[in-house]
């Protein structure tokens, strides 16, 4: 059937949100379940980061998958914790911001810092899920959280051609991880700066940590008396410093900034004065303890306390002081809030302290509605993912009709969403680098920049072009089905070719068979590398794993058609599967076939288990292998990779086969293997095209 006639409607509602270039979204019977988008693109080039462990600087993607409309989604409504240990709304976050996620650290997960990389909304149905200590999160179906159990979607799959058993979802019987808020996020209320905060912010500070001084003297020289008044406030963090000296002057009183120097200071303190009668009156007027506070005044004074007295760590959350009526008055704006206090005994030295109890849920939502101003004090990075706080799922409710919701994109895959971890969509902030643990979008919604190879070569014609090696494939494959279609290759080729750009192609798509006469050509003006991805030899075991992408026998046929055509082609052999793939004989099996197929070198890499996909693989391996799945977790622990005792058995076993075979001597640079077994680059190189072919996906994620 002609593509021409397929052009998706409007009306259809399968085109993305606003995509800049798109010209037409296209479906065809060949491709069932799929949506092309179709793009003029502005650029073709995309610089790798400097600070990534590929190894080259330009990559060139003429297909991305689903980077505008992932499904994992939330209300824009949803408290975000940031990296300053503040909480903001969701639809308040921005592009740069950054904020707290999670990273594995041995058996623990931390928390730390996590940039924000991309933003966007869509709508669509949502369900509230409920939480036994009170906390509400308003999610898309689709929408994955970090549990007890691992990684699980909101729901089970609504599309029949969905199997549920491939789906964790979340049902009654998980529990989230993180603190949560302890109770539904719209009884969290930031406080409002009315003279009433702003009071009792100053009453807070300037009885903990500030000096007023009235008092008469004698001069010694004539005997006679005179008076000085004095109001000083030192601090070493000016945030507090600088809102206590705009909310005096508020107030109509005003102060002098200027270093404060004492004897046994071991670092510089700013403080600000003032030594007028009159402004010393006013300040003594206005700290008076009110006779009935009001919820404002008590929401600034806890955070004046707080910034003067207060103290967070390891998980304790104190004011401390020696003035009793302090104590008790911070007690009583706790009890305000419905927050639980209790005063501990004063220690020798007459200080006593008020303390918040409730866990991490309570702090944060200390601090979010009384809002002190020290940062500092707020840090929770570092610590361990861990929490008191009953977190189990009481109820999953649909909500009616669609819902205006939002994503977002984060450094480390997740974030901190009302008080527990919840994942994000892998697209990075330029939609470059895909992973299909974004699900089976990536799949589905292709985008094609069908205009991309004559902007590559405007690119590779400029001055400032330094042909610089550009790699294809290491994204995205270039050659799946839907090449065949668009034929944007050829064209990618010649650009670089005829620019005098060296370049190198990985793919595992025979289709790349028709265009090697044209790579033959190529590889008389620059150098071109080839490689293929191919680590498992076993048929029935390859689909299980792969499934969808062709099969060991048409990637073996694929390899002995390059090397046919008089070019080089290195094999990546990743990921390795402990007990299914690995093993002396296997290994040396493999780097048989790769040799009679005349591949040129084989970079070997163990199975990383990143987040979210290792979830899939071990519900995969549990139904597959339900034998093995103790001794994975024996490997791998609670991390990502495999010990580093089984990635250097690998890297000897590997090094022999290689021996064995004629491997020993590599001729393509590009994908060699490093002699570091603990090297990253078979993570970074398998992150992107370890993929399925986009267009060739079945309805279960490929799992690596």
């Amino acid at each position: 059937m002609r593509w021409q006639g397929q052009a998706v409607q409007e009306s259809d509602g399968a085109a993305l949100i606003p995509l800049k270039g798109l010209m037409r979204s296209v479906r065809t019977p060949e491709f069932e379940g799929v949506t092309f988008h179709e793009v003029a693109a502005k650029t073709a080039l995309n610089k790798v980061p400097g600070q990534s462990n590929m190894p080259f600087s330009w990559t060139v993607n003429p297909t991305r998958g689903c980077l505008h409309q992932c499904v994992y989604c939330l209300s824009p409504e949803t408290l975000i914790l940031m990296a300053n240990g503040r909480q903001k709304l969701l639809r308040e976050v921005a592009v740069g911001d950054r904020v707290v996620g999670t990273q594995l650290d041995g058996k623990y997960r931390r928390f730390v810092e996590s940039e924000v990389q991309a933003k966007w909304g869509t709508e669509k149905p949502a369900f509230r899920v409920t939480l036994r200590d009170g906390t509400e999160i308003v999610a898309s179906g689709d929408h994955r959280f970090l549990t007890d159990r691992g990684w699980k979607y909101v729901t089970s799959p609504e599309s029949s051609t969905e199997r549920s058993g491939q789906r964790p979802y979340l049902t009654v019987n998980n529990r989230m991880m993180g603190f949560g808020l302890g109770m539904a996020p719209e009884a969290y209320e930031a406080p409002r700066e009315t003279d009433q905060y702003r009071r009792g912010y100053l009453t807070g500070m300037i009885r903990g940590d500030g000096m007023l001084v009235d008092r008469t003297y004698l001069r010694s020289s004539t005997g006679k008396p005179y008076r000085v008044t004095i109001f000083r406030l030192a601090l070493k963090d000016e945030q507090a410093l600088i809102r206590s000296k705009e909310y005096l002057e508020l107030e109509g009183i005003g102060t002098v900034l200027k270093p404060y120097v004492t004897a046994g200071l071991t670092r510089p303190m700013q403080a600000i004065y003032t030594s007028t009668r009159a402004n010393h009156r006013a300040i003594t007027e206005m700290i008076e303890w009110p006779d009935d506070p009001c919820l404002e005044w008590r929401k600034g004074y806890l955070a004046g306390f707080f910034d003067a007295e207060g103290s967070y760590s390891q998980g304790a959350l104190r004011f401390t002081n020696s003035d009793a009526k302090m104590l008790s008055h911070g007690h009583a704006a706790l009890e305000a809030l419905d927050l639980d206090g209790v005063v501990e005994p004063a220690n020798a030295r007459g200080i006593a302290a008020l303390r918040i109890r409730g866990g991490r849920a309570a702090h944060r939502r200390f601090f979010h509605s009384v809002a002190p101003s020290i940062d500092r004090k707020l840090n929770i990075l570092g610590g361990a993912l861990k929490s008191s706080s009953d977190l189990g799922v009481t109820s999953i409710e649909p909500l009616d009709g669609v819902q205006k919701l939002i994503d977002i994109t984060t450094s480390t895959g997740d974030f901190i969403a009302n008080g527990v971890v919840s994942h994000n969509c892998f697209a990075r902030k330029t939609h470059e680098y895909l992973d299909l643990d974004a699900g089976r979008d990536f799949d589905t919604q292709i985008i094609v920049k069908t205009n991309v190879a004559q902007v590559l070569r405007a690119e590779l014609n400029r001055h400032s072009w330094k042909r610089e090696h550009v790699a294809l494939g290491t994204n995205t494959d270039p050659y799946q089905r839907a090449e065949g279609r668009y034929q944007l290759m050829p064209g990618i080729i010649r650009a670089l070719a005829d620019s005098g750009t060296p370049f190198s192609i990985l793919t595992k798509g025979p289709l790349l068979k028709r265009d090697l006469p044209l790579l033959q050509e190529a590889a008389q003006q620059v150098p071109v590398s080839v490689a293929v991805s191919l680590a498992v030899l076993d048929p029935e075991l390859q689909q299980k794993v792969e499934p969808g992408t062709p099969d060991p026998r048409a990637r073996l046929n694929l390899i002995r058609s390059i090397t046919d055509a008089g070019l080089d082609c290195s094999v990546l052999a990743m990921p390795i599967l402990p007990w299914l793939t690995d093993g002396d004989e296997r290994i040396n099996a493999l780097h048989a076939a790769l040799a009679e197929a005349g591949a040129s070198y084989v970079t070997t890499g163990a199975l990383h288990l990143r987040p979210g996909a290792r979830e899939w693989f071990m519900q995969w391996l549990a139904r597959e292998y339900p034998g093995l799945l103790g001794k994975y977790r024996r490997i791998y622990g609670g991390g990502s990779y495999a010990s580093k005792d089984y990635r250097h058995w690998l890297a000897d076993s590997a090094r022999a086969a290689r021996r064995r075979h004629g491997f020993d001597k590599p001729t393509d640079l590009m994908w060699r293997e490093r002699s570091d077994p603990d090297s990253t680059l078979s993570e970074a190189l398998g992150s992107g095209q370890g993929a399925l072919d986009a267009a060739s996906a079945p309805a279960q994620p490929a799992l690596f």
